[in-house]
């Protein structure tokens, strides 16, 4: 099924150094679907940007996935095998079938027994990933971190990429004392929507909060505290100061640093319970010397190190 609901990455993106002792991703990742069952970890695309569009975004996240793998492939890889590349969910008419097929691959891939490394596309895929990771654990059984500038959980009658953990909150497949909103700018967000989640029992750790206790820690001791069982990490790359990442589709002009984001990598890689790590909002149209892209590919790389 995985295979029929998706298109076949890009090999011109898989880069080749083709030398004794200093390997690259490109080289290392698995694609053919013989390889599929030994794999550990599978990454998969959605280059779509209707969310983003419906929310009044910068469109151009469709071409977040080929931008961040022709970073990412160039890298020097840290394990000899275990990663495979399943491709791209393959886009529909409406943001709601793409959805649909979404959260069945990842859902699929779960219950397959392998983490799930997703590239977005807009944020409004963390519906159809959290919520995959959901019906394969159990609505109680998981935590989610949304580590963004903003909180996501607008009220509107159709989704974008301002509504996924509004829905997942309302829909019980989230619990809210096992969501954590990291990182979020004051500025950027509603007053109305922080009340809302801290009347449910939702947590929210502000930026400035964030920056004042240390990122790491603050993680560490929400990682050591929460006996969840499985883990989905939700990364909009707006949670990035402009600084290091200026394509996004919605710039911040404060947030974490290069280093900060790749600490939260590191820790997602490091903790066995991780079942999703989902990278969105990436904008290739919008980057600096593809600044943007390559920061997302480093992360991916601290990530994929821990875990492989």
């Amino acid at each position: 099924m995985i295979f029929e609901s998706t298109t076949r990455p890009n090999h011109a993106l898989f880069f080749r150094r083709d030398e004794a002792g200093d390997p690259r991703w490109g080289e290392q990742v698995s694609f053919a679907p013989k390889d599929y069952p030994q794999a550990k970890i599978v990454l998969l695309g959605c280059p779509q940007d209707e969310g983003v569009r419906r929310n009044g975004g910068r469109a151009g996240s469709s071409a977040a996935p080929a931008a961040i793998r022709a970073c990412f492939y160039r890298l020097v890889a840290t394990a000899d095998s275990g990663l495979f590349d399943l491709g791209d969910t393959a886009i529909q008419d409406s943001l709601e079938e793409t959805h649909r097929i979404q959260r069945a691959v990842a859902h699929q891939v779960l219950a397959d027994g392998k983490k799930l490394l997703v590239l977005g596309g807009g944020n409004d895929i963390s519906y159809p990933d959290c919520g995959a990771l959901s019906a394969f654990a159990g609505a109680t059984r998981f935590m989610a971190f949304n580590v963004d500038a903003h909180l996501d959980v607008r009220q509107h009658p159709v989704r974008h990429s301002g509504t996924p953990y509004r829905m997942l909150l309302e829909e019980a497949l989230l619990t809210p004392a096992n969501f954590y909103e990291i990182a979020y700018q004051p500025f950027a967000v509603a007053a109305t929507h922080l009340d809302y989640l801290r009347k449910i029992g939702a947590h929210t750790i502000s930026m400035p909060e964030l920056r004042q206790r240390g990122v790491a820690p603050v993680i560490e001791r929400i990682l050591q505290a929460n006996y969840a069982g499985s883990i989905f990490w939700g990364i909009d790359m707006d949670s990035v100061c402009a600084a290091d990442a200026p394509g996004v589709s919605a710039p911040n002009a404060l947030g974490l640093s290069a280093a900060e984001l790749c600490d939260v990598a590191t820790l997602a890689g490091a903790d066995p319970r991780t079942s999703v790590f989902e990278i969105t909002e990436v904008n290739p149209l919008y980057d600096v010397d593809q600044r943007t892209a390559r920061l997302a590919a480093v992360a991916i790389h601290h990530f994929l190190r821990m875990c492989l």
